[in-house]
């Protein structure tokens, strides 16, 4: 059986276990922290990186995106949460790389805020940070129409599963989507009731 290496608290992560619940996919998960558990982390993926995917033939697979490539291609067929081409393909892209950058911009505000000597932080730093989450949550927020069950496209695609992860750890770090993303909160609040969402919550 496939083993995940990652804690859910890392979007990234969670990004790879919701899609592998997504596509029914049986798999293992060992919550493993890329921080405090780095030297174990490294027998998977030698930059000490979460996650990474353990195949079936024991082939590691790393970064969140090329281990979800892999998913779309094995078990995606015509309905892969990244579409094969077009149109629909560059849209998804589109609203994961907004989002993904944004949990980048996330982790760089937490960990300036949290992790540097108090005379060293740079908060005119962490503020820019802030503000680029804050500017392409909006963008996605603007693509949300209320009365459609999922982002685009009408199902489930990997633009809801990176939307949803970017939102939590934007709350996380104290910006308040409620106010600023608000179709982008009440979708978020949609996606919990749904397996893939509810079964990976850390």
């Amino acid at each position: 059986m496939m083993m995940l290496i990652g804690v859910n608290r890392s979007p990234y992560t969670r990004r790879v276990a919701m899609t592998l619940k997504a596509y029914d996919v049986p798999f293992e998960q060992r919550s493993l922290s890329g921080f405090a558990d780095r030297a174990e982390v490294r027998a998977s993926n030698p930059l000490g990186r979460i996650p990474a995917l353990v195949l079936d033939n024991g082939e590691a697979l790393i970064d969140s995106g090329a281990i979800i490539d892999h998913l779309d291609e094995a078990y995606g067929g015509d309905r892969a949460l990244t579409p094969a081409s077009g149109a629909d393909r560059r849209a998804v892209l589109k609203v994961a790389a907004l989002t993904m950058g944004a949990c980048d911009k996330s982790l760089q505000a937490a960990y300036a805020r949290n992790h540097t000597p108090p005379e060293k932080v740079h908060q005119p730093w962490i503020d820019d940070c802030n503000a680029q989450v804050t500017n392409a949550l909006a963008a996605v927020d603007a693509m949300i129409d209320p009365a459609r069950p999922y982002l685009l496209l009408g199902r489930l695609t990997q633009a809801d599963i990176t939307a949803f992860v970017a939102e939590r750890l934007a709350r996380g770090i104290g910006i308040d989507t409620e106010t600023r993303t608000p179709r982008l909160r009440a979708l978020t609040r949609k996606l919990l009731e749904e397996p893939p969402f509810s079964s990976t919550e850390p």
